[in-house]
């Protein structure tokens, strides 16, 4: 199947019904600990980031290689992914795709393949090309995609009431610990915003 069919296929798929939420789906617990998003950097991290994002996102683009420096050289950063795709049908293509990925183990590989695409509206056969060029199994993406849909698209769901629910007025966020960021960060910015948080959370 050619990487045009594979995104279309999976396109029609994705913009399938979520299910209804419940309270605690926007409670603090599912926002810093939602078993369905993806973690990177320490899991037993001193500071959590929790990072809302959209692949279409030109200022996440631009702040992702920073965050992903500073989660490196640090150490004990805890890294949540809050796929929130709210510029476009092609960003819930790619958070969708994204997600399908972490079922293979593969979603940071994903997520930073994603982040990497030039554009504000990047198409769907561009990011399954990408993805693709980054190692991911699409034959087993498009099948786990099909087999969890109703969680994925519930976890996106989530996302959007949990962002919604806290007022966010677009991508990227950042929740640093007790701090809430609005806006892309360098690295510096993130380092400062780290260390911030932990002198927070000391009192």
């Amino acid at each position: 199947m050619t990487v045009r069919r594979i995104a279309l296929a999976l396109a029609a798929l994705f913009l399938a019904a979520a299910p209804a939420l419940a309270q605690s789906d926007v409670s603090r617990e599912m926002i810093v600990g939602d078993p369905a998003a993806p973690v990177g950097g320490d899991p037993e991290g001193d500071v959590t980031i929790v990072a809302y994002l959209d692949y279409n996102c030109p200022y996440c683009k631009r702040s992702a290689p920073a965050l992903d420096r500073l989660v490196k050289s640090d150490g004990k950063v805890r890294l949540v992914y809050k796929e929130w795709p709210i510029l476009s049908e092609s960003s819930v293509v790619g958070a969708k795709l994204a997600l399908a990925a972490k079922y293979q183990g593969k979603y940071e590989a994903a997520h930073k393949a994603l982040m990497g695409l030039v554009g504000a509206k990047v198409p769907a056969d561009k990011m399954t090309a990408a993805l693709t060029s980054a190692g991911i199994d699409m034959a087993r993406l498009k099948a786990d995609a099909a087999a969890h849909n109703a969680e994925i698209s519930a976890a996106l769901k989530r996302n959007d009431a949990q962002a919604r629910g806290m007022q966010f007025r677009g991508t990227p966020v950042y929740l640093i610990g007790p701090l809430l960021v609005a806006a892309p960060l360098d690295y510096e910015g993130f380092k400062d915003a780290v260390a911030q948080a932990r002198e927070r959370q000391k009192k």
